[in-house]
């Protein structure tokens, strides 16, 4: 049969021979694809997650009250007045004039309104030595911080005036503003930042401009599409711009390395002697396919989000696999029709100073290297890497997960911190009050007022609480908005403890003894407590999710039980590894330096779960496409340790490039400040490195050559399950011989 007949079968080879000869149609609707969801995207707007819609439990209930009522809660900010050394208290002269024109400053910027004095609330520190002016922001609580300058500025110069006085301002408005101005233009590097990375790195993979080009603009046009995509989704399922950023993430990572394995395997045959028709038939059935099995691993893990019945957690997965599902119908679709255009062009824009790398054999002398040492030692391979990534593991058994505190997330690296750690020192709990949203059929009636009476006296009696225990009525709603400073202040486990008390004890024998009175209780404390409450509660099913879904694909996919249980082992290996690094790094502080993560002794609650399902689906990606390397030279003849060193020889470079870009990527959010980000950027990473290193290098070939024919495994009575292996490419696409050819076999 010649060269060009070769006849290929399955749902990625199709789409791939169709959109090569419908070359320009293909491009075209791609295009309109993009433009439309944009478009569509755009006119429909985006819906975001409301704060009833975050969580489920109490925090949820009182959300919920709030909006029902039609009530805003507005911004409050409050001034911390102290004296810098114990000569000066309250009752001084100087410092009653100091809190007077706090006063005086922040009413005349017309931006605020129910300014409160200390001493008419009774916000004065025990020693006398602070005190505190609270005041709302006018206007839109959530754009509260670009209001705020005005107030700042007005704190600031009464400061100027008092040298003895800490004079500063702290609130949900000063420090988004805060935050804007130190991390806004971070976040945006990084993100800017990480494209012409990648771009980098596929320059010098490919020694081309158009070939570096190509899967740059197929992740930029999936990030694009799924943007306008998330528009109309929101409408349905609310998104957020914590889901738009892990879909950028994310999207860059697959669009890139889906493209990558596709192109590099194209032009491989090509440099085989393949001509382009035949090439672009071999890469279709082969990378992909392996795109179309990585893909749908991918969603599936993306999917396992959606169990966590956290609003931001379900619009992070929905996001992410959206971005992976258009990325990845985008590789089989468009990149065909666009290699077949471009023919010999993709090879335009050559940098001179880099070698050609399109010669026949693709093998990587390195991994070649490594690769006979360990096929040569199986035995002793499994026991060094299995015992090496157990060790790096073995820091995550003693994991403790919290929600950082201002001073963890951040350090000493903001002038707000040092306020934040005062304003704990002086009133514990201040900064962050639990709120008991009270609704009543009648909020005045007689035994609801003593009701509140006798709660704002049990809160400080109980212990849970010093005062001042302030409460807001807001008659025509029938509501009170009771709040408490909780005793532990930035302690999270003392402030949780007072938090027990309030919901347990005070409530119950307080306000849970009149007929027709809700109570629960939200705030800072309480929205960490039930976060952590259900996501712990949500493990278990992501996690079992993920681990069977992932088990059946991979079992349909090879048609191999050995492969699907080996494949689920090791990718928990990885993610153990993961674990443990993090831990070591962020907790125990070992080589924290390095990373600036000095004094945050803890792992932010929701990483352990996310970085789960990210690396679990991400891992796929090297998995699926060396695994079927292997297989597809298996099929062909080869003997199991011929077939795995083809396989991992032969991919060794594509999955080296495609892990630099991820680890690059992944580490540019490693360098920012926020430790949250930093954690993450520091556990993808890690996580991708030993994933395309230890894991795919050595552990994988070690175990299938221990294994032997024993990875083809399939027992008869699952032979009746579908069969997803039929895209390999057929024997018939027979090359032309070559000299040079590592092996004189069909693909």
């Amino acid at each position: 049969m010649g060269n060009g007949d070769a006849r290929v079968r399955g749902l990625a080879a199709r789409a791939g021979g169709w959109s090569a000869r419908h070359r320009w149609a293909a491009v075209g609707i791609w295009v309109l694809f993009v433009v439309l969801a944009m478009g569509l995207g755009s006119a429909a707007g985006r819906v975001d997650v409301e704060d009833s819609e975050q969580l489920k439990g109490e925090t949820s209930t009182a959300a919920g009250i709030i909006e029902e009522a039609g009530i805003e809660e507005p911004a409050s900010e409050t001034v911390l007045v102290q004296a810098k050394d114990d000569g000066l208290t309250s009752t001084d002269t100087d410092f009653r004039s100091a809190v007077s024109a706090v006063m005086t400053a922040v009413e005349r910027t017309g931006e605020v309104t129910d300014v409160t004095s200390p001493y008419d609330s009774g916000t004065v520190s025990e020693d006398g030595r602070s005190a505190l002016v609270q005041f709302d922001v006018r206007g839109d609580p959530r754009t509260a911080g670009e209001r705020i300058e005005p107030v700042l500025e007005a704190v600031a110069d009464v400061q100027k005036e008092h040298d003895s006085l800490w004079i500063e301002e702290i609130g949900g408005a000063s420090m988004m503003k805060t935050f804007d101005d130190a991390f806004g233009d971070d976040f945006k590097k990084a993100e800017y930042s990480a494209v012409p990375v990648a771009l980098g790195i596929l320059l010098i993979a490919f020694g081309a401009l158009v070939a570096a080009l190509l899967p740059v603009a197929l992740a930029i046009t999936a990030i694009v599409a799924t943007m306008g995509l998330m528009g109309l989704v929101s409408h349905l399922q609310p998104m957020s711009d914590t889901a738009n950023s892990v879909m950028l993430l994310v999207g860059l990572a697959v669009g890139v390395d889906y493209c990558l394995f596709y192109l590099r395997r194209e032009r491989e045959e090509r440099a085989a002697g393949r001509d382009a028709r035949t090439a672009l038939r071999i890469a279709a059935a082969t990378s992909g396919r392996a795109i179309v099995v990585s893909g749908v691993t991918v969603c599936v893990a993306m999917a396992g989000m959606l169990f966590t019945g956290i609003a931001e957690f379900e619009a992070m997965g929905l996001a992410s696999l959206m971005v992976v599902a258009v990325a990845m119908v985008g590789s089989v679709t468009v990149l065909p029709a666009l290699l077949s255009l471009l023919g010999e062009r993709v090879e335009k824009g050559r940098l001179p100073f880099l070698r050609r790398r399109t010669g026949g054999r693709n093998d990587s002398r390195f991994w070649s290297a490594v690769l006979k040492r360990v096929l040569a030692r199986p035995v002793l391979s499994v026991v060094v890497a299995t015992g090496a990534l157990l060790a790096v593991a073995a820091p995550a058994l003693g994991m403790k997960t919290e929600n950082l505190t201002l001073d963890q997330e951040f350090g000493d690296s903001l002038p707000i911190v040092q306020t934040y750690n005062r304003v704990n020192e002086a009133f514990p709990g201040g900064s962050e009050p639990a709120e008991v949203v009270v609704k009543a059929d009648d909020i005045n009636a007689p035994e609801v007022k003593a009701a509140l009476a006798d709660f704002r006296e049990q809160a400080v009696g109980s212990g849970a609480s010093r005062g001042p225990v302030e409460i807001k009525l807001h008659d025509q709603q029938n509501l009170a908005f009771v709040y408490v400073p909780l005793v532990g202040g930035s302690d999270q486990d003392a402030a949780g403890a007072s938090l027990e008390k309030l919901r347990d004890e005070v409530r119950p024998a307080t306000l849970g003894k009149v007929d027709g009175v809700e109570a629960p209780i939200t705030g800072q404390v309480a929205g960490n407590k039930d976060f952590n409450d259900q996501l712990v509660g949500s493990v278990v099913p992501v996690f079992a999710f993920v681990v069977v879904f992932a088990f059946l694909l991979m079992l349909l996919s090879f048609r191999s039980l050995t492969i699907a249980v080996t494949s689920i082992a090791l990718n928990l290996l990885s993610v153990g590894a993961a674990y443990g690094i993090l831990v070591a790094v962020f907790q125990h502080g070992w080589g924290a330096s390095l990373v600036g993560a000095e004094g945050v002794g803890a792992i932010i609650t929701w990483l352990p779960l996310f970085l789960f399902v990210i690396l679990f689906g991400l891992s796929m990606d090297y998995h699926v496409f060396v695994v079927s390397r292997i297989r597809e030279a298996r099929t062909r003849g080869l003997g199991t340790r011929d077939a795995i060193r083809h396989g991992v020889v032969t991919t060794a470079g594509v999955v080296t490039s495609a892990a630099v870009i991820m680890v690059a990527v992944f580490a540019i959010f490693g360098t920012l400040s926020m430790q949250s980000m930093k954690q993450m950027g520091v556990g993808l990473a890690a996580a991708v490195l030993i994933d395309a290193t230890v894991i795919r290098g050595v552990l994988l070939p070690a175990v299938m050559a221990l294994l032997g024919e024993r990875n083809w495994y399939f027992p008869k009575w699952l032979h009746r399950l579908p069969d997803l292996t039929h895209d390999e490419a057929p024997a018939a696409a027979t090359p032309r011989t070559r000299d040079d050819e590592p092996e004189k076999v069909p693909v």
